[in-house]
Order: C-alpha cells, then structure tokens, then sequence
C-alpha cells in the first residue's frame, strides 16, 4: 500500500483501535451505560404505558443507531422520561400501533428540523439557562431514585452507603475499572452469596426473551390516524431535539471538544425512525447517563454509546437471569453519585454575585423543570423570561437629550440607544410638543431603528408637532435604519 494511503488509513481509523487502554474504557463504559439504562428504561415504559420490552428495545435500537449517526461522539440516547410523558396520553387512548407511528413521525419531523437549521437556534440560548437547565437535572436524577429507597428493608440504606463509598473511593485505588462497574458487580455477588432480601432490577418488569423485530406500525394510512398522531409526533421531536442538542452542549463543555449539532439533530431523527420500525417507544440523548459515560467512565467515542446498546441487547435477552439478580440499591447509587456530579455547584457560590435577572432565568428554569418533570418547558420558560429582562434592561438604556440653538429657533433632540418595540413606546413622551420652536431636529446618528413599532412611534412624534403647526425633521439614521423608515413610514397608522 503507498504511503500516502496508508497515512490517510491511520488518520481515519478510529482512535480506540489503536490504543488498548482507550479500548478497555469505551467497552467498560458501555458495559456500565448498559446496567443504568434497563431499570430506567423499565421505568420509562411504565410511565408510557406499555410493556417494557418496548422501552429496552427502544434503548437498544436508538444507542446503536445514534452512534453511527449522531454528530456528538459518547452522548447517550435511549427511552426518556421526557418522551415516555409525551406519548402516554396517545398510547392510552389509541395504543401502542399508534404510538409507534408517532415516533416514525416525529423522527421524520427531526430531519425536517435539522434540514431547516434549528441546531443554529442554540446561540440564542442564554448561559443562565444552560446552567438551570443542568441543576434542574441533576435534582430530577436524583428525585427519581427516592421511590427505591421508600418503603424498603434496611439492608437497602447499607447497600447504598456501601455502593457510595465504592464508587467515591476505588478511583483513588486504581482507574482502569470504572468504580460503578465495581460497585454495581460486588453489590450483586454479595447479596447472591449472602442471600440478602432486596429490592432487584427483575422486580422492576418483565425483561424480553428474544430480539426485536422489523415491523410497519399497523395503523391505518389515513388523515384521521395522521390528525391523530401529528400533534404527539411533533412534540416528541421538539422535546427530544430541545434534550439532546443542551446535552450535546454541556458534553461539549465537559470534553473540551466541538461536536456537529446539526448532524446531531438530523441523527436523533433517524435513530426515532428506525426505533418505531423496531417497535420502540422513542428517546432522545439521556443526560444522567451521558454522565457516567462521560464523567465517571472517561469514554469519548461513539464505540462506548454503541456498545451501550449492544451490551443492554445482550445483557436483557441472553442473561435476563443475572441481570434480574443486580440489587437497585447499586443502580440507585451509581445515579445519586450522577446527580451530584451533574449539579453545578459554583453556581451557588456565585448567587450573590450574580445579577438578579440572571438569577431569575437560572431559578426559573430550575423550577418549572422540577414542577414538570420537563427539561423542554423549563428550557422554554427560561429562555423566555431571559428575553422579557433582556428586552426590559435595554428599554431602559435609550437617552434622549436637548439642546436649543443659539438664535433659538430650532430645537435639537438627540436620540442614542436600541428603538425597538419595547424602547420605543416611550419615546413619543420624551419631546415638549408645546414649548418647542417651530422648527425641531431629531438626531437618531446614535440610535438604530429595529422595527415597526419605532417607526409608528417616529410617525406619532412628527404628527404631533405638525398638529401644532410646527416642522420635525429626522437625520442621521444609518443605512439599515433609513431603508426600514422609509418603507414603512407613514404607512403604519389609518
């Protein structure tokens, strides 16, 4: 083989095949991913409604797919609480049939999205709600695990702190195993020998005993099943767009690496299509674990995320037995560990630092998350109140102010600042109508008209003073400002 062939094989070749150690950490990674995922996605299929066998294929066939399709390398993507809560109401009432459809649908619809560019809308998305929105996760996380530790036997509190102490401690000792693949393992043979009653994954629901299967969803091909479907299908894919591209975010900012939110969106969209064909529920990138992918295994490529499927596939079909056996107290303490991982605690050390508008947006993201059990309407609510004190904190920096000439027969106004809708509304009040010379210039060569509502208040501005008999001229707008002035001035008002 040439050389410059060969160059380019080895800088195309995965990284993992050319480092065993990196290989070691994606496969435990994945192994560990696996455990996580199947009492969550047991859980998920209760909260959908349907048999769990629909939530662990689901996981298994949108890990797979989103690894080779994903544009954010060792994100995980399964079944999620989000989109379990969106789908129950439509799998109630119409079925699982029709809840596959909608998940067909809705991965149709993230394509379409992704085409569009809406991974571009993430520049708008405030700091202070990236912050909230991952405090918000974090106590999710660790709220969902509170019924495992309700009403259980004591035994379950001492396998926790024990699982706890493990996974705090052992990466001290030794990182080549990750430290919730230990504690997860030794809580298992402990209670197996030791015949310790409690609590098990198998209690959770029935785990699947063989593959899933390539299936049309067999609903009818009509506008009454698509009037039906539409209004989940595309919900479903703003939930599960709003979830993955703010996780691809912060693994971004965990990694320090850049991945293509675009790919990433078009990607969730595929992994939907292919998991309704399989029967599944539908998902979307799951942060808690992402985390012990990320953070507490150290994996960073799209091997661990597709073992993570592979391994679950295996893991429930081939040894449900075993599987069955792993006491929940292990997995309970893997994700409380996530969930104080996950929380952003210089966040709450800078409180008082910050300003209070940016503590409104954090707060408020965090709480209507938490209420809803929703990361997209905590997202949406915060990213709205950021708008309303963003718009507000500029309204107010526009100044206006005076100057008479010598001879006293012309007026200047000198307007500086942002005029948009919310600035602007006051600025008819800012003139004195009857005082003023007949002739009044405004100067607006420091200010910048940004729509309609501006140029409606500067048409309101010159017929009060002709009304009066007096003339005000307007000078000084830059170019994108005249163009819009003069294409709608003296058109807005009857």
């Amino acid at each position: 083989m040439p050389r410059p062939a060969l160059r380019t094989l080895r800088a195309t070749r995965p990284a993992w095949l050319s480092s065993p150690r990196l290989l070691r950490t994606e496969v435990l990674a994945g192994l560990v991913v696996a455990l996580a995922l199947i009492p969550e996605a047991i859980a998920f299929s209760i909260i959908a409604g349907v048999d769990p066998r629909v939530g662990l294929f689901a996981s298994f066939t949108m890990a797979v797919t989103i690894a080779m399709t994903g544009g954010r390398p060792a994100m995980i993507s399964a079944a999620t609480g989000a989109v379990a809560l969106v789908v129950a109401p439509l799998a109630r009432e119409h079925g699982v049939d029709h809840l596959v459809a909608a998940v067909v649908l809705g991965g149709v619809f993230q394509v379409v999205l992704a085409a569009a560019g809406v991974a571009r809308l993430m520049r708008f998305l405030p700091r202070s709600v990236m912050v909230g929105f991952v405090n918000a996760l974090a106590i999710l996380i660790f709220l969902s695990q509170v019924p495992h530790l309700v009403g259980v036997p004591w035994a379950v509190y001492a396998l926790l702190a024990v699982g706890l102490v493990v996974i705090v401690g052992f990466p001290r000792l030794t990182r080549v195993v990750p430290a919730p693949l230990v504690a997860i393992t030794g809580l298992t043979l402990f209670t197996v020998f030791a015949g310790v009653a409690v609590p098990t994954v198998g209690d959770q629901g029935a785990l699947p005993d063989s593959l899933p299967v390539l299936a049309l969803p067999a609903v009818p091909l009509t506008w009454a099943t698509l009037s039906t479907i539409a209004p989940y299908a595309l919900a479903l894919a703003l939930v599960g767009l709003i979830e993955s591209l703010m996780t691809a975010k912060l693994v971004d900012d965990i990694t320090d690496t850049r991945s293509n939110k675009t790919r990433e969106s078009w990607g969730q969209g595929v992994a939907n299509i292919v998991t309704g064909f399989f029967g599944g529920m539908g998902g979307c990138a799951m942060i808690g674990q992402t985390m012990i992918n990320v953070k507490a295994s150290g994996a960073r490529t799209r091997l661990s995320t597709f073992l993570a499927g592979v391994f679950l596939l295996v893991l429930v079909v081939a040894l449900g037995d075993l599987v069955g056996r792993i006491p929940m107290a292990a997995l309970v303490a893997v994700m409380v560990m996530v969930s104080v991982g996950t929380f952003d605690w210089h966040s709450l050390r800078t409180l008082r630092r910050m300003p209070k508008s940016e503590t409104a947006v954090m707060l408020s993201t965090v709480v209507v998350t938490v209420a809803t059990h929703n990361l997209a309407y905590g997202v949406g609510v915060g990213v709205l109140v950021a708008m309303v004190l963003f718009a507000r904190r500029v309204a107010h920096v526009v100044e206006v102010t005076s100057v008479l000439d010598p001879d006293g027969a012309t007026k200047i106004y000198r307007v500086s600042g942002q005029l948009f809708f919310a600035s602007s509304n006051d600025l008819v009040f800012r003139f004195d109508y009857a005082d003023d010379p007949d002739a009044v210039v405004i100067d607006l060569s420091a200010a910048h008209v940004w729509d309609a509502s501006t140029v409606a208040a500067l048409d309101a501005i010159t017929a009060k003073y002709a009304s009066r008999g007096k003339t005000a001229t307007i000078t000084g707008m830059n170019e994108p400002s005249r163009a819009r002035h003069a294409a709608l001035a003296g058109t807005l008002t009857g």
